[in-house]
């Protein structure tokens, strides 16, 4: 018996909309029948939930009706209606002639630039452009196009203020090999080309602070330095060339979420450092300032206000672990590690707040 949806699971371009899918049933089961339109985005739980679980938090205050009829407490929170809901007004959007894009001029050639350059090598994936046409029109169009932009704008300023008071953060959720790099270089692009143009204006910047989780993925975003020798932006043709040289302006450091530890300034055995204090003196205080750490880990943005924080394999990056109960029934090694990934966790989102306070952070595209 032959099996469509394994024989001939590719039904789209990855240069174009994805304008059909394969059907699952409840299951997750393909039933081999073709839906001619865009699948929708929907989280799927492929273990069952623990059975064990604490009161829900707050409610979202906004409802994202999406034709659908949204209207109780648990559609109400339901990140997938909120990532549709953004997803069909950035579709609306795209179709508009671009006299109504609402947009910067440098924005709208951008946004040419990549859907229709004739690339030489190679081309951009729907997903990408895609994923940067969102950050664009959350920052540029959401805001002038009323309530129903304001929701937006909205939720996610709720969001944050219950997961992260102290940070503006967005995430860009892509597929494993869809491209990230690509898509933060053109995030820089399009930010450090209109802030050149418009220094005044507090919706772009053109300094920049890549935050990786190890060194490995540290140094391999060396592509996104315009003065690299493999630079996305010349070798991947991901902006005209006569913009070239005003990307040039951007100031980008690259480094991983271990420099925010704070460091000894002052080296000291144990011994020698009861020396030091004295038998009745205060501790003494050794370790960095955020002010040292900062100027250590990123000179060349001091002094800059409005940074724009990226985020590279962001799920890393947390206060508290989402699904702290999962760690409950952990023993041994496993609940060692859990509490050392914690850890970490609570490092680099603590660095980029006092990145924030000491500097000013824009937003954190994740």
């Amino acid at each position: 018996m032959s099996n469509a949806f394994f024989e001939h699971p590719i039904l789209n371009s990855p240069y174009a909309y994805p304008a059909r899918h394969w059907e699952m049933d409840e299951q997750g089961q393909p039933t081999q029948r073709i839906v001619d339109r865009r699948r929708r985005a929907e989280f799927i739980t492929p273990i069952p939930k623990p059975k064990k679980r604490k009161s829900a938090g707050l409610q979202a205050s906004l409802i994202f009706d999406e034709g659908a009829g949204l209207s109780s407490e648990a559609q109400q929170y339901d990140h997938t209606a909120t990532i549709n809901a953004v997803r069909a007004e950035v579709d609306k959007w795209r179709a508009l002639p671009e006299i109504q894009w609402r947009v910067t001029p440098e924005t709208a050639r951008l946004l040419r630039h990549w859907r229709q350059h004739e690339f030489a090598g190679i081309r951009p994936f729907f997903c990408q452009i895609e994923a940067v046409e969102t950050a664009i029109w959350l920052t540029e169009v959401a805001p002038s196009a009323g309530k129903n932009g304001q929701r937006f704008i909205e939720h996610l300023a709720n969001a944050n203020a219950e997961a992260n008071p102290e940070l503006l953060r967005v995430a860009l959720k892509l597929a494993t090999g869809a491209g990230k790099t690509t898509v933060m270089a053109m995030l820089i692009a399009w930010q450090t080309i209109n802030a050149v143009r418009y220094p005044n204006s507090k919706r772009f910047t053109r300094g920049f602070l890549i935050v990786a989780p190890g060194i490995t993925i540290r140094d391999r975003l060396r592509v996104l330095l315009p003065n690299d020798p493999d630079s996305y932006y010349a070798s991947r043709e991901l902006i005209p060339a006569d913009l070239l040289p005003e990307l040039g302006r951007a100031r980008i450091v690259i480094t991983n979420y271990h420099a925010f530890k704070l460091r000894e300034r002052m080296p000291l055995s144990k011994g020698g450092r009861l020396l030091l204090q004295g038998r009745d003196g205060a501790p003494l205080q050794t370790l960095e300032t955020e002010g040292q750490m900062l100027q250590r880990v990123m000179p060349e943005l001091m002094g800059m206000k409005n940074i724009l924080a990226i985020n590279d394999e962001a799920h890393h990056c947390y206060r508290q672990k989402p699904n702290a109960l999962d760690d409950e029934d952990l023993k041994g090694d496993d609940r060692k590690e859990a509490e050392q990934n914690n850890e970490a966790a609570r490092l680099w989102i603590s660095g980029l707040e006092a990145v924030g306070r000491k500097l000013g952070l824009a937003r954190v595209p994740c």
